[in-house]
């Protein structure tokens, strides 16, 4: 399980001198020149107004696998506090499930393709390419803030007929918080998703899947319905395309939800093993569904 860094304290202040700044400025124009060549959507947002970045998962020593991944390490540090939730979130009459559902009540051979932690602004176009390519349809879990930086992008996905979902704001575990924290996290990403997108999502995802009574409580009062997974492609830990590849190839069944990743670190991997299994599934005959539309 990830680890949490303590961030410094925002009520530390310091008087910049003028190397300071000088350094400073030398070092925004790094970060736009890198956004550039990485092609960021045009339309990101900063973070909310007065609000500090969102720090990223802190590199692991060596750079290995814990600056990758949001399974070890988490954006937000415990106790970091969401934007608020307005009022405009609209609540639906959805009954308050005992677990997230793990497949999907279809006959034959239909399986769910859902991705998580993005939007990302380099991996999640790769895949939106290749699911265009083979004319698939997925079910995007997104983080909330991710989303807000990257506001083309989630109508981008959305333009392509994908359906969108909520997975958090901060990624954090929905088990370990308080009922006002869940609903602040959940409560906000659907906010952010119905500014966007005109409608908010009827679908979440709980990071790692650590629902309890509580937050599925949380989530039905905001009108969604809790989903899981039944096919794990393991593709965080990047164990190789082809075992990705193969995780899905061995796994699918009816109504199998697979779940695999766009966002939260290299997703490279998961990018090629897309181009790999997706033609090969068609081919022996399964298509692609989606969750029956949400409450909203």
């Amino acid at each position: 399980m990830r680890s949490d860094t303590s961030d410094k304290s925002p009520e530390r202040r310091f008087r910049p001198g003028r190397r300071t700044l000088i350094a400073g400025a030398v070092c925004a124009g790094t970060v736009g020149l890198h956004r550039l060549l990485a092609h960021e959507p045009a339309g990101s947002s900063a973070a909310p107004a007065g609000a500090a970045p969102a720090p990223g998962p802190p590199a692991a020593p060596g750079g290995g696998l814990g600056a990758q991944s949001y399974r070890l390490r988490p954006f937000a540090a415990p106790g970091a506090r969401s934007p608020r939730l307005g009022e405009s979130v609209r609540r639906q009459n959805v009954p308050v499930r005992e677990a997230a559902a793990v497949t999907l009540p279809v006959k034959g051979d239909k399986i769910a393709l859902t991705l998580d932690d993005g939007p990302h602004p380099e991996y999640t176009p790769e895949v939106l390419k290749v699911l265009r390519t083979h004319r698939v349809r997925a079910t995007f879990f997104l983080i909330g803030e991710n989303a807000e930086w990257n506001r083309d992008l989630v109508r981008a996905i959305a333009a392509d007929g994908h359906l969108i979902a909520n997975h958090s704001w901060s990624h954090p575990r929905l088990d370990t918080l308080s009922r006002k924290r869940v609903r602040s996290e959940l409560g906000t990403t659907s906010e952010l998703l119905e500014r966007l997108l005109g409608g908010a999502p009827g679908w979440a995802r709980a990071p790692y899947g650590a629902w309890d009574k509580a937050s599925l409580e949380v989530c039905a009062e905001l009108g969604m319905e809790p989903l899981g997974w039944s096919v794990d492609t393991n593709d965080w830990a990047r164990p190789g395309s082809e075992e990705i590849s193969e995780a899905v190839l061995e796994g699918a069944h009816s109504g199998g939800v697979v779940l695999a990743h766009d966002g939260g670190g290299d997703r490279s991997q998961t990018v090629a093993a897309l181009r790999h299994c997706l033609p090969r599934l068609i081919d022996r005959g399964w298509s692609f569904v989606l969750p029956a539309p949400g409450p909203v």
